[in-house]
């Protein structure tokens, strides 16, 4: 299995698994990289969603 993010090999037993709504998986090796993937991109979409309006 690899990260989502990095692409490094995630040993067996260890990472995360992140599943959105709409089904699609995404496996993580570390915290830093599920941060960077996941929850710094949900603060940009919302500051782009609030200067639009």
């Amino acid at each position: 299995m690899r990260c989502s993010y990095c692409a490094t090999d995630i040993p067996k037993g260890t990472g995360t698994m992140y599943v959105h709504r709409t089904g699609t998986l995404n496996y993580f090796c570390s915290n830093r990289c599920y941060r960077n993937s996941i929850l710094l991109h949900k603060k940009i979409n919302k500051k782009l969603l609030e200067s639009r309006k």
